[in-house]
């Protein structure tokens, strides 16, 4: 499966040329986990080799990252609220989670969206809670931009860097992956615990039916 989605970027990315980093790190950055650590490092390949410039690669990433961005902000925005406050606690989401979200987000929500565009798979949903948080649409494309560039520019310098040899980056990119998915299910394993102790608490049981 990883050896088909590879060779459908290349081929893309072959074709289009900046375009196509800008299509596929769009995409990326809408929820759909298309691996970044082969558009990129394949980006910076294609520097080495004359085709592309370095701040090319990480400017048509960033405002790809930009772009597929609004469309996980716009549903968290414009859907997420109300059909969390419906059917949240389906979701283990207790009365008041909400508002702990849009206060974390008014006061840290920049620092959040900035380091979490260098984390990978964080990378790729951190818009929808920032849409359902309401974070202010100017600050998250600042810092979408900002923190996707640093990514885009990073990954790409490590492919031109290696050059023809890019590829051994795949396997260590895809490692640290492996260790980042065991982190956040066991994260996602407590916030499951700690929610489910909320909702069983007689307020939070009369809070829920009120939705």
């Amino acid at each position: 499966m990883l050896i088909w989605v590879s060779q459908h970027i290349i081929a893309v990315i072959a074709a289009l040329g900046y375009a196509g980093v800008m299509l596929l790190m769009a995409i990326e950055s809408a929820c759909v986990p298309l691996p970044s650590e082969i558009i990129l490092p394949f980006s910076g390949y294609l520097v080495s080799t004359g085709r592309f410039s370095l701040i090319g690669v990480a400017l048509a990433g960033a405002v790809g990252c930009n772009l597929g961005s609004m469309l996980a902000y716009a549903i968290g925005f414009w859907g997420g609220r109300p059909l969390a406050q419906r059917y949240g606690h389906w979701l283990l989401i207790a009365p008041g989670d909400l508002d702990h979200a849009e206060r974390w987000f008014h006061h840290r929500g920049d620092l959040t969206v900035f380091f979490s565009r260098m984390l990978p798979v964080v990378r790729t949903y951190i818009a929808l809670p920032a849409g359902i948080a309401r974070m202010k649409l100017g600050r998250f494309h600042f810092y979408t931009f900002l923190g996707s560039l640093a990514w885009c520019w990073a990954l790409a310098y490590l492919g031109y860097r290696l050059g023809e040899n890019w590829t051994t980056l795949e396997p260590y990119f895809h490692r640290f992956d492996l260790i980042w998915a065991p982190a956040l299910v066991i994260l996602l394993a407590a916030v499951i615990w700690h929610h489910a102790k909320k909702l069983r608490t007689p307020a939070s049981r009369s809070k829920t039916n009120e939705l």
